[in-house]
């Protein structure tokens, strides 16, 4: 869900409502084409949902593309992207160029026909310099219907470099070590994590990242993706220890700042200041790169992300495995016989894209090759990095998952156990019970 990869977008709920009814009134009636074989209309209409800072810079990057081609763009964004796309499908009235924050929606687009493949759109060794697991939630039965044109990486622990470093502390090169140096920083005297689910009406959504992590640690990419879709059960026993394992770091008496009571009362995108405090408040905080942004860390941290920030990876089961839990914006096309949307979705693919975005301290490239000097400080090219020399990166999981559980049970439920208003297994067996059957 969009409101993972943004912290913006989250910090400013309340102008959802009027954001929809602009955009509502922008859309008129230009849409691409159904199927990819309407005829161009001379423009080339981009619909999107993210509406923070990140939307002006994706749109002047595109701006300057299509101004040097002679293409006229039109852009739509809104936050509420996810109801309005399947509202313009439905009704025939398609953007050129869609930009979806969830594959779900995408895919079963791609099978009611509407998309385009992008096998003879996209040059193959494009889509082969992105980071592999994220080129792979593009596809549908086989086929590319879709690639990342920016990724979010989830499987970063920052922490208060100064601080750490006083304290003699290295980053753990297995989960095992991330136990042991969860329990040695709580032995000193210091909470060891910071963590909070708070998000207005999304609540809980970061105690799902935290299961998602951790079932791809332990378990593997191919069980990873088999429970996202439901091939395995929510209560498998892979997802009871991942559960386990979380509840030993996170949950455990004295392992979180301000105590298990207040986690869901904490906000996701401020929870982890107490770690910049004289003393830390915590040494540890998991989270996606989007936290260090505006809205996210104090300004003063930010001001000074590289001498104050540090990052390693949530680390593998042995020192070799280097799984990463990401996200991403998948663009697809739906007109596809025009060539103006073509050339866009070939630019959006390509190595140029996105380098001034970069600089901005807004995007990551899902690129491998991608030239990391574009990347406005060290720390940003570092959580790069994580996703580049991964082992294996998979897709958020509940972005996946049908809507009833993906953004409804699993939020739900997270919220609740880690409440303490019910217990693990009940939890699981609830999420497991929500499912729907077909």
């Amino acid at each position: 869900m969009r409101i993972k990869n943004t912290v913006g977008a989250t910090l400013s709920l309340g102008a959802v409502a009027v954001l929809t009814a602009g955009c509502l009134s922008q859309s008129g009636g230009s849409g691409g084409g159904s199927g990819g074989d309407q005829a161009s209309d001379g423009t080339v209409e981009i619909m999107y949902g993210f509406t923070d800072s990140s939307s002006d810079q994706f749109q002047a990057d595109i701006q300057a593309y299509a101004d040097a081609n002679d293409i006229d763009v039109k852009f739509f964004p809104t936050p509420d992207f996810n109801s309005l796309i399947n509202t313009r499908v439905a009704g025939n009235d398609l953007p050129d160029i869609a930009i979806f924050p969830q594959p779900g929606i995408m895919a079963s687009i791609a099978r009611d026909g509407q998309l385009t493949d992008l096998g003879d759109v996209v040059d193959s060794a494009d889509l082969d310099a992105m980071v592999p697991g994220a080129v792979d939630a593009g596809q549908v039965d086989g086929t590319q219907y879709a690639f990342p044109m920016s990724i979010n990486v989830k499987s970063i622990v920052f922490y208060p470099k100064p601080a750490w470093d006083a304290a003699g502390y290295q980053a753990p090169s297995t989960l095992d070590d991330l136990q042991t140096l969860t329990d040695t920083i709580k032995s000193s005297g210091t909470t060891p994590w910071c963590f909070g689910i708070e998000s207005a009406a999304a609540t809980g959504w970061a105690a799902t990242d935290w299961i998602e992590n951790l079932v791809l640690i332990q378990q593997g990419a191919d069980y990873y993706n088999k429970w996202v879709q439901h091939e395995v059960p929510f209560n498998d026993a892979g997802v009871v220890e991942a559960a386990d394992t979380m509840s030993q770091l996170l949950l455990t008496d004295g392992n979180v700042n301000g105590g298990r009571g207040s986690i869901a009362t904490s906000n996701f995108a401020t929870a982890a200041n107490p770690m910049f405090d004289t003393p830390p408040g915590c040494y540890m905080y998991r989270q996606g790169n989007f936290v260090a942004r505006d809205g996210g860390f104090p300004d003063s941290v930010l001001a000074d992300l590289d001498n104050q920030v540090g990052v390693f990876p949530m680390p593998g089961e042995s020192a070799d495995d280097k799984p990463v839990l990401g996200g991403g914006d998948l663009a697809a096309l739906f007109s596809g016989e025009d060539e103006d949307s073509q050339k866009i979705m070939q630019y959006m693919a390509s190595a140029d894209f996105g380098q001034d975005w970069a600089q901005a301290n807004g995007f990551i490239s899902p690129r491998t090759d991608f030239d990391t000097s574009n990347y406005p400080n060290a720390l940003t090219t570092q959580m790069a990095e994580i996703a580049y020399d991964s082992t294996s990166f998979v897709f958020d999981g509940s972005d996946q998952m049908p809507g009833e559980v993906g953004s409804g049970s699993f939020w739900r439920e997270m919220t609740s156990w880690i409440s303490d208003q019910e217990d693990e297994q009940t939890a699981l067996d609830n999420i497991e019970a929500s499912w729907p059957s077909n």
